[in-house]
């Protein structure tokens, strides 16, 4: 990207600067002929004290400061509404952004961690079956502030410091690829020193050029990748994103991206009565592990009930916890490694593929 792209504003609005790179502030600062080192001071206020005015910058001259007010504007999110499940703990919040788009993300804290997990579009073009936010469509990518706007913002409302992120909240982030890599590479600066960035995993339905490219940039974040099924057939009933990128093409970027990292590749897979569930699912997913490094979060599927769903997605049901455990077990017995991702905030509407916005209309 050209250093200066992201100054192509329409005349009289104001630069966006939650969002902005370590670098993309440094180039700012210069061509309002200020000294780049304020950029550098900026920067670690913003993503590193995560404070919400210039007001608050202390180290900032205040002739700086209204400058900077008149030209920029660090507004990304507002809090529309919080949701906290009874069962588990898991809070929901809804955002607005400045364009009144709404988004969800969700914090799930566990004994030993905190994990936020995070939206990169505003709904969702995959129309993947078995997800919520893939049925009510998509209206736009998100830019790399309110990204990471949902960190800062959930963070301030949370008691415990948030340990991990996953970017599987709404949207697939590899299709909003220029905003979702500006937000790692703001995660990745040492001096983002709250969340490291090998505690950040992206997750994908498969987008291939988009994996070799985010390899290639080299940072270390982990990388997830949406399997639900090892039979092209199956996996693009399932996900029509198949029948573009079929598995053998992602498979081969993904071990591009494992060659590249040497970071083991994480396969994500909903369990679906009679779908994904049989025999000759367990013999691929053993084969599979065999040919790429990697490790399988098992997941159980979660009710689309809130969307009213048609079609296959009206059709789908969850494997019985007997099944999961028998099929993770003969996984384990071929040194598979499986984890069995408990569901929390299924109350709430906040599970895994559950959400939309109820405001997704407004």
């Amino acid at each position: 990207m050209n250093d200066l792209e992201f100054l192509t504003l329409p005349e009289g609005r104001k630069v966006q600067i939650k969002g902005m790179t370590r670098k993309e502030l440094k180039t700012y600062f210069h061509t309002i002929g200020e000294q780049a080192f304020r950029g550098e001071q900026v920067f670690n206020w913003l993503y590193n004290h995560m404070v919400t005015s210039y007001d608050e910058m202390g180290n900032i001259p205040k002739t700086l400061r209204n400058k900077l007010n008149e030209l920029t504007s660090i507004i990304s999110l507002e809090l529309a509404e919080k949701m906290v499940s009874e069962e588990s703990g898991t809070v929901k919040f809804i955002f607005r952004t400045e364009d009144s788009q709404y988004i969800e993300t969700v914090i799930i804290p566990e004994e030993e961690r905190v994990t936020l997990c995070i939206s990169s579009q505003v709904g969702c073009p995959l129309d993947c079956k078995f997800c919520a936010t893939g049925l009510m469509g998509f209206k736009r990518n998100l830019t790399s502030g309110e990204i990471f706007d949902q960190y800062l913002l959930t963070q301030k409302e949370f008691e415990r410091p948030i340990t991990n992120i996953v970017y599987m909240g709404m949207g697939e982030p590899l299709l909003n690829f220029r905003e979702t890599a500006r937000s790692l590479l703001i995660f990745s600066e040492e001096t983002t020193k709250r969340i490291p960035i090998s505690k950040v995993t992206l997750s994908t339905a498969g987008i291939p050029l988009k994996i070799i490219k985010l390899a290639d940039i080299g940072m270390k974040n982990k990388l997830a990748f949406s399997l639900h099924s090892c039979f092209d057939d199956v996996r693009s009933k399932l996900m029509p994103i198949n029948e573009k990128y079929p598995l053998e093409i992602n498979l081969e970027a993904l071990n591009y991206y494992f060659q590249k990292l040497k970071s083991r590749i994480t396969f994500e897979y909903i369990m679906l009565k009679d779908i994904n569930d049989r025999d000759e699912d367990v013999e691929a997913l053993i084969r599979l592990n065999r040919r790429i490094p990697s490790k399988l979060n098992i997941i159980p599927f979660n009710s689309l009930k809130h969307m009213n769903p048609g079609g296959i997605s009206s059709e789908l049901e969850p494997t019985s916890f007997y099944r999961i455990d028998q099929i993770t077990k003969l996984l384990r017995d071929e040194g598979v490694t499986v984890m069995i991702r408990n569901t929390f905030g299924e109350d709430i509407q906040a599970a895994c593929g559950q959400l939309a916005s109820k405001y997704a209309s407004s």
